[in-house]
């Protein structure tokens, strides 16, 4: 499945920061992770870290999926609102998952932190903002719910919203803790400091089946050769859904336009992340290089060719909504893409282990914020191989 169609910006400003060979061998190891986009790295990362030797098997380019696509936009919140999720998967969980959320995004910029190359991510408040008049109140009781818990939010109203940000909408809630980033890159970084432990990575290799010899598992690919390990790890996304039965997601393709640089005194204070209430959502970061990233305008994925003819008019209709919301910031869009996500009932990833699979986990973040949960699911499964219980899997879990 080609996951993105267009000119996604990340491979087109880095380019190919790295090939790695295609199997060419038998290989042996205890953990074989079958993906190698930015879910994949950090899996590999942790797993390694924690001392288990891991090959990762991906069937492009590292990070050329839908890694290359995403926007990476990080946030604790969570698609579905916490006053909401409470009602669908019960309050303890719900709260486990904002929180973990939140943790996610500190952790992740500390794991950058750790890298030689910072990946160009940045801190940054984020703006939630309430698509029409009818959303505030539920605006306001999302903060109320978040607060409750622990999570600090703020209320604007429309004329502070407008004074601070220079944003039209009539209201928003600001939390400080989200970053951006460079997916792409992250990935290659994660990687690349993996390899120096031990880490092997195959490139161009697709797994084509896995049998159950003795105690563990043979992943076979279709380069000939295969990977025997103790265990494998899905952190394949959205294409993952081909190996299984159940129904996890239903899938959407999502659209995105990069700017021309503007002038740093063109853009707004703080640089806030921005989205909204309205479903879909339209949501917009910024980069190092004082470009706007503006994305949304998601639809059900029918076909590819469908999805590559509307990019331009997708483009189109995101420019004007920008401009709806941010009246004083005039854009050139210089680049634009769509790309293929998986949208759960609940807003909430997929970890763990699936009945349909022995000798297998899964990381599929899904979502709106599938890196964050790709660290929860990292952090899970470390755990879960390493033969340590882990209660967040519940959260999580394949029959919820």
């Amino acid at each position: 499945m080609d996951l993105r169609s267009g000119h996604a910006f990340w491979p087109i400003q880095n380019g190919l920061l790295r090939v790695y060979p295609p199997l060419a061998r038998e290989e042996r190891c205890e953990v074989a992770v079958v993906g190698g986009g930015i879910t994949g790295a950090l899996v590999a990362y942790h797993l390694v870290q924690a001392g288990l030797e891991t090959v990762v098997l991906d069937r492009r380019d590292v990070g050329m999926g839908s890694t290359a696509a995403s926007t990476a936009v990080l946030q604790y919140e969570i698609d579905t609102h916490l006053t909401d999720l409470v009602g669908r998967v019960g309050e303890e969980h719900a709260v486990r998952a904002y929180r973990l959320c939140l943790e996610a995004v500190d952790k992740l910029a500390a794991l950058v932190g750790t890298l030689d190359d910072p990946c160009s991510l940045q801190r940054r408040p984020s703006l939630y903002l309430a698509s029409s008049p009818r959303h505030v109140a539920a605006l306001r009781a999302e903060a109320e719910a978040r607060r409750r818990i622990g999570i600090a939010v703020e209320f604007l109203g429309r004329g502070e919203l407008a004074e601070r940000y220079g944003v039209r909408a009539p209201g928003a809630l600001r939390s400080q803790t989200a970053a951006e980033a460079d997916a792409y890159r992250l990935t290659h970084r994660l990687l690349e400091a993996a390899e120096a432990r031990g880490l092997r990575v195959y490139d161009r290799t697709e797994v084509t089946g896995w049998s159950y010899p003795g105690a563990g598992v043979r992943l076979a690919t279709d380069r000939g050769y295969g990977v025997s390990a103790r265990a494998m790890v899905f952190a394949s996304g959205y294409e993952t859904q081909a190996y299984l039965r159940q129904r996890l997601a239903v899938l959407r393709n999502t659209y995105a336009f990069v700017s021309e640089p503007l002038e740093p005194g063109a853009l707004w204070p703080e640089r806030c992340l921005v989205w909204e209430t309205a479903r879909p959502y339209l949501y917009v970061r910024t980069t190092p290089d004082h470009r706007v990233i503006v994305g949304g305008a998601d639809d059900p994925y029918r076909t590819l060719p469908l999805r590559e003819r509307r990019i331009p008019r997708k483009e189109r209709r995101l420019l004007r909504r920008f401009g709806e919301l941010f009246p004083g910031v005039a854009l050139e869009p210089a680049f634009a893409w769509a790309g293929t996500f998986g949208e759960t009932k609940d807003g909430l990833a997929y970890i763990g282990e699936s009945p349909e699979v022995p000798r297998a986990y899964f990381a599929l973040g899904y979502g709106g914020n599938g890196i964050t949960y790709s660290l929860v699911a990292a952090e899970i499964l470390r755990d879960l191989l390493l033969g340590r219980d882990n209660p967040d899997r519940h959260v999580f879990r394949f029959d919820r």
